[in-house]
């Protein structure tokens, strides 16, 4: 029998979208206001998915205490109140987009846990765009 448990987290943070060898109106073209020089924030939501057996010892899928810890170090942490674009090495040459965080943290959480175990990530931009990735 395989289920999935999920832990919901939380940060903020600042970004622009944009490429930096095009001009400032392809970018706005482009990525529209989400490509303001002075950046922009958003309150993301996020919920990890880890799906396997449960173990019939302890009768858990995984230790939510642990998962919670690894979310903090591995998202929490260096994310929550920083510029995206300029205070996360991954994102230097890497556009910030919901996307493209979400594969980011997907990698990280991949890291960490246990190969047995499957990943999903759901982030939520706003309360209306969000994105699922299952590596």
């Amino acid at each position: 029998m395989s289920l999935t448990v999920y832990r919901k987290a939380h940060f903020n943070a600042a970004h622009r979208l944009y490429r930096k060898e095009w001009s400032d109106e392809k970018n706005r073209e482009v990525f529209g206001k989400c490509s303001n020089p002075k950046y922009h924030g958003h309150n993301y939501e996020l919920e990890v998915g880890v799906s396997g057996e449960i173990d019939p010892e302890t009768g858990f899928l995984i230790d939510l205490s642990v998962l919670k810890k690894i979310i903090e170090e591995e998202v929490e942490e260096p994310f929550d109140h920083k510029n995206l674009n300029e205070e996360v090495a991954v994102f230097k040459d890497l556009n910030p987009t919901v996307e493209n965080i979400a594969i980011v943290i997907w990698n990280k959480l991949r890291n960490r846990l246990d190969k047995k175990y499957t990943i999903t990530i759901k982030l939520y931009e706003t309360p209306r765009n969000f994105v699922v990735y299952t590596g």
